[in-house]
């Protein structure tokens, strides 16, 4: 296991939970931004990029809310996906943790800054 840098982002999100949860957890919506094609089979999730695979189960979810996946083949890391709700005013955000070498820690964060941005043109936020 080589060791890692956790990296925490949050992004505002323009849309509601209800609509922004199918893009965090069903396959067919994470293709449209997160991965290149998303296969589920068999409770795996098959992430691909690149003609590259990496695979993951889901180790926790809460509908409309939360995602955490675990990566099945670089345990103990994981990437997480909470939906946060503003009391007051309602805003959404996206609080994503995620796993890096630290010499890819910078190019990680572009990484999701650029599929945030789809996932925001894909929802019309």
């Amino acid at each position: 296991m080589s060791e890692k840098t956790k990296i925490h982002l949050e992004y505002i999100i323009n849309s509601s939970p209800r609509i922004l949860y199918p893009y965090l957890i069903e396959p067919n919506d994470l293709a449209q931004w997160f991965a290149d094609d998303v296969i589920y089979h068999d409770g795996v999730y098959e992430f691909i990029w690149d003609g590259e695979s990496h695979r993951a189960k889901i180790a926790i979810s809460k509908e409309n809310k939360y995602v955490k996946f675990k990566w099945v083949d670089d345990e103990p890391h994981f990437f997480e996906l909470e939906i946060i709700q503003d009391e007051l005013t309602n805003d959404v955000a996206l609080a994503i943790t995620d796993h890096a070498k630290d010499e890819n820690v910078e190019d990680r964060k572009k990484i999701w800054d650029n599929s945030i941005s789809y996932l925001q043109s894909v929802i019309g936020a």
